[in-house]
């Protein structure tokens, strides 16, 4: 795995399965309602983002390093040799916009075709992620799924104006 990290459980290992955290996010929307759960599923994904970014060194490295580069990172972090929380297949930037095409969304794993289904919590830890190292406030959507006809789980990220206090 990418990330060098000291094992929380012994004999399990730190991943568990798709099943439970499926489990997790519909009951916490049973719970909630799909909105609040929405709201907290993104926040939750946002901290384990931005924790990613910074256990990687990469928080507030913007300026210093491309998105080309940091893709690959977040691609090694978060896919097949990480945690496997998706594909992310590329990143590009169109102004104040970052769109991140993914696939193999935990979000839409065993959803079926048609089911109005969002990768909140995927788009929140990306959310953080990208927040961390670019040193500022995005708001994420998602535009495209996989699940609605679409080639990939597009996420895009759109740059909040700067508070000024």
């Amino acid at each position: 795995m990418a990330i060098a990290q000291n094992e929380i459980r012994q004999e399990l290992g730190d991943f568990s399965s798709i099943v439970c955290l499926k489990a997790i996010v519909v009951g916490v929307e049973e719970a909630l309602g799909e909105k609040a759960a929405a709201i907290a599923m993104i926040s939750a994904g946002r901290q384990r983002g931005k924790k990613l970014a910074e256990d990687l060194d990469l928080a507030g490295k913007g300026s210093s390093m491309s998105l080309e580069d940091v893709t690959v990172k977040m691609q090694e972090a978060l896919g097949k040799e990480g945690t496997r929380l998706c594909v992310i297949d590329k990143v590009t930037q169109e102004g104040d916009i970052y769109k991140v095409y993914t696939h193999e969304t935990v979000c839409s794993a065993g959803e079926s075709q048609g089911s109005s289904r969002q990768c909140t919590f995927t788009m929140g830890a990306i959310q953080g992620f990208l927040e961390a190292f670019l040193g500022k406030r995005l708001r994420g959507t998602q535009s495209e799924s996989v699940l609605r006809g679409g080639n990939f789980d597009l996420l895009e990220y759109a740059a909040l104006p700067a508070v000024n206090h």
